[in-house]
């Protein structure tokens, strides 16, 4: 007997995502600072409408590409308020996060020797500290996607969601003891724990929108994930959401939230207001 016919699903369509943001900072006296507020170079090619760094009062900006390839910012910003501002639209593919759970995890021998930084511990993901918990909880897991999946799943369930419940000085450590914290310190817990198992993990930082996603909302912010070294690639991991997401647009990549700040400011600051978003 014939099998009924089934309409294929429709493709995927391609959309336009807004993006922008809106910071005013304080400063006492002419203060030195770093600017990391664009889309990722990578990104670059999908810019319809370029998310140019706008600054008030106007100053000079000196750009340049850090050491991970990001695109920065330098500029002193005057005594008194610095409003930062940006706005640009950028094309998507519309799909959610590719998942690959075929993906091997390379012996360590054999990772390109770029990736090596990614394995090594940092001022918050402290993997020398939290080798042990891995150990005996994922060396039975199997290597690969599957590892880093339950890695995510670990997190995911262990850490609870709360933003009074953070700090800017908050370590992957203290996120695993406390069991509370925002998006980045689930990053930071999860690159930790990749790299006690021999995984290169490195932090993300940029938009994610609400494609998709069920009211309620949470306010918007900026996001921030991971991306760990798999098979010949980086792949993106979001231990916060836990699940595949549309309209993820990357800003910036480093070892954790200490080499991606979206302002560093040389002396004393006060943030005064500060608005995302992406829609």
């Amino acid at each position: 007997m014939d099998k009924p016919a089934t309409d294929p699903a429709p493709p995927i369509q391609p959309i336009e995502i807004e993006v922008g943001f809106d910071v005013v900072m304080r400063f006492g006296a002419p203060t030195p600072l770093i600017v990391t507020l664009g889309v990722h170079a990578s990104r670059a090619e999908d810019l319809l409408e370029p998310d140019l760094l706008q600054v008030d009062p106007p100053v000079p900006l000196r750009p340049y590409v850090d050491s991970f390839g990001n695109h920065c910012q330098r500029l002193v910003a005057p005594a008194g308020e610095l409003r930062l501002h940006g706005h640009g639209v950028v094309a998507d593919s519309g799909r959610p996060d590719p998942v690959l759970p075929a993906l091997p995890q390379q012996p360590v021998e054999e990772l390109p020797e770029e990736t090596l930084l990614f394995l090594l511990a940092s001022r918050f993901c402290e993997s020398d500290l939290l080798s042990p918990l891995a150990w005996s909880r994922f060396e039975a897991v199997p290597g690969g996607w599957g590892r880093v999946q339950a890695i995510c799943d670990f997190v995911h369930q262990h850490v609870r969601f709360d933003y009074g419940r953070s700090s800017p000085t908050k370590s992957a450590l203290q996120t695993y003891e406390s069991r509370e914290g925002v998006c980045r310190d689930f990053a930071h817990l999860a690159i930790a724990l990749c790299r006690c198992m021999n995984i290169p993990a490195r932090y993300c930082t940029g938009y994610l929108s609400d494609i998709e996603v069920p009211p309620p909302h949470t306010a918007m912010d900026f996001h921030a994930w991971f991306e760990a070294y798999l098979g010949d690639g980086w792949h993106v991991f979001d231990p916060r959401n836990n699940t595949p997401r549309i309209g993820r647009i990357l800003m910036a990549r480093g070892r954790d939230a200490a080499d991606v700040a979206l302002t560093t400011s040389f002396g004393p600051s006060e943030l005064v207001s500060f608005q995302v978003w992406t829609a």
